[in-house]
C-alpha cells in the first residue's frame, strides 16, 4: 500500500471521532435553548456564536501545523498583532498595511523553513515567535485603541439571510479547510509530511518548501482570523487575542485532530471552535466567573476525549 493510498483509508473510529464534536455542539446548543428559549432565534444564536467567527480561523491555522506534526504556541499574538495593524495601519494606508501583513506571512513560511532544516522542535521556534509578535504589537499600540475600517465593521454587521453570519462563516472556513487540507495535492502532501516524511523526500519532495509551504498558509489564516477579530471588536490591543493559542489548540484536537501529524479534520475543528466559543459565551450569559469559564471548557475537552479513547478502545476489541 502506498503512502498517498493510505492518506484516503480512514478506520470508522476516525469517522466517530470526527462526528464527536458535532454531538457536543448539538448538546451544548440544546442546553443554551432550555435555559433561555428566547436564545432560539435569530438574534440569539448570533449573540452566542458571534465571536466564534475569528476563532475558527484561528483553528484553521492551528489545524494547517498539527498536520504536519508541529504545534504553534503563537497563533494568539500573532492573531493580536494582525489585529493591532488592522486597528491602525489598514484605515490609513491600506496597501502599507497588505504589505506588512505579506512580509508576516513571510515570517512564517521562514520559521516553518527552519524548523525543517535545522530540525528544531516546532514548539521552541513558536514560543519564540510568539514574544516577537507580541512585542511588535505593543509598540505598533501600547494602549487600546485604533479604530478598524468601516467597511470591515460593515461586513462583520451583516444580516445574512436564513441564518446568522457566523453559521454562514463557520460552515465556508470548514468547507475551506476541507478543500485545501483533505482534496488538494498540496494537502495530500502536507498531511503526507506530517505522517509519512520519508516517502515524500524518496519520491523527491522538497521537505524545507513544503513545510515552509504549510507554515505561509498558517500564517494567511491567522491573518483572516486577526482582521475579523478587529472587525468585530471595532478596535484592538496587543493582547486582544491572546487566549488564542490555547483554545486553537483545544478546538483542534477537540475536533479529532491528533499531534502525530497527517490525521486532522478540518470540519471537526471547525465545530470543536464553534462549541468552546458557545461554552464561554454560555458560561457569561449566566454571569459564571472567567475562571469557571475556563473550567467549563476544559470540562467540555475531557468529556469528547474519553468518549474518543472509548471509541478507540471498541475499535481495538473488534
Amino acid at each position: 500500500m502506498s503512502w498517498h493510498a493510505s492518506l484516503h483509508e480512514r478506520p470508522l473510529s476516525a469517522y466517530l471521532r470526527s462526528g464527536l464534536p458535532v454531538f457536543a455542539l448539538a448538546g451544548l446548543l440544546a442546553a443554551v435553548f432550555y435555559r433561555q428559549p428566547l436564545a432560539m432565534s435569530y438574534f440569539g444564536i448570533n449573540l452566542l456564536l458571534n465571536l466564534a467567527i475569528p476563532v475558527a480561523f484561528a483553528t484553521l491555522a492551528q489545524v494547517v501545523i498539527l498536520a504536519v506534526g508541529d504545534l504553534d504556541l503563537s497563533v494568539g499574538t500573532f492573531v493580536s498583532l494582525t489585529a493591532t495593524i488592522g486597528a491602525t495601519l489598514l484605515p490609513t494606508n491600506p496597501w502599507w498595511a497588505i504589505t506588512v501583513l505579506m512580509m508576516l506571512i513571510g515570517v512564517y513560511a521562514l520559521a516553518g523553513a527552519l524548523v525543517e532544516w535545522r530540525r528544531l522542535p516546532s514548539i521552541v521556534v513558536t514560543l519564540g515567535l510568539s514574544f516577537v509578535w507580541l512585542g511588535c504589537a505593543v509598540l505598533l499600540l501600547p494602549v487600546p485603541g485604533g479604530k478598524a475600517p468601516d467597511w470591515l465593521i460593515e461586513a462583520l454587521r451583516f444580516k445574512a439571510p436564513l441564518a446568522p453570519l457566523p453559521i454562514w462563516v463557520a460552515a465556508g472556513t470548514a468547507l475551506t479547510g476541507y478543500v485545501v487540507i483533505m482534496r488538494s495535492s498540496f494537502g495530500t502532501r502536507m498531511r503526507g509530511l506530517g505522517g509519512h516524511a520519508a516517502a515524500l523526500a524518496r519520491a523527491g519532495q522538497s521537505l524545507v518548501l513544503l513545510r515552509a509551504q504549510v507554515y505561509a498558509l498558517s500564517g494567511l489564516f491567522g491573518v483572516i482570523a486577526g482582521l475579523l477579530l478587529v472587525g468585530q471588536a471595532t478596535s484592538a490591543d496587543a493582547n486582544i487575542a491572546s487566549r488564542y493559542t490555547l483554545v486553537s489548540i483545544a478546538a483542534a484536537i477537540l475536533g479529532g485532530c491528533e499531534f502525530s501529524g497527517g490525521r486532522v479534520s478540518p470540519a471537526g475543528a471547525v465545530a470543536g471552535a464553534l462549541t468552546m466559543t458557545l461554552a464561554a459565551s454560555f458560561m457569561t450569559f449566566l454571569s459564571v466567573p472567567p475562571d469557571w469559564q475556563i473550567g467549563a471548557q476544559g470540562a467540555i475537552l475531557v468529556l469528547v476525549l474519553g468518549f474518543r479513547a472509548a471509541i478507540d478502545l471498541v475499535e481495538r476489541k473488534k
